[in-house]
């Protein structure tokens, strides 16, 4: 079964007891901001697939998937990473001027 996905909705699992599963904020604390001024330059095509595949590795809750799961995994960590360089590309940071919208390459 597939979850409804609403932007700015954070969901909460718990229980009547409090008991389950808690969203955080820090879900994937091994992703690091990929835009300035966290990182001094544009970030490379290497860092976004690297944030893209510890992304989906929490989310499916596999570190390396079985066999059959392979395809749609690889499949998952590159729309996310072409979602991710999208976003980069189209966002302007405060004293920083407009985004270049330079395709990133790494």
């Amino acid at each position: 079964m597939r979850r409804a996905f609403s932007p700015g909705v954070h969901t909460d699992e718990r229980g009547p007891g409090g008991e389950g599963r808690e969203d955080t904020e820090d879900m994937c604390r091994s992703i690091k901001t990929l835009r300035p001024p966290a990182l001094a330059e544009q970030a490379t095509g290497e860092e976004i697939r690297a944030a893209a595949l510890q992304y989906v590795r929490k989310v499916s809750g596999f570190r390396a998937p079985a066999a059959h799961n392979q395809e749609v995994f690889d499949r998952a960590v590159a729309a996310i990473a072409e979602a991710t360089a999208e976003l980069l590309d189209g966002l302007e940071v405060r004293g920083a001027g407009a985004a270049t919208g330079e395709r990133r390459t790494g």
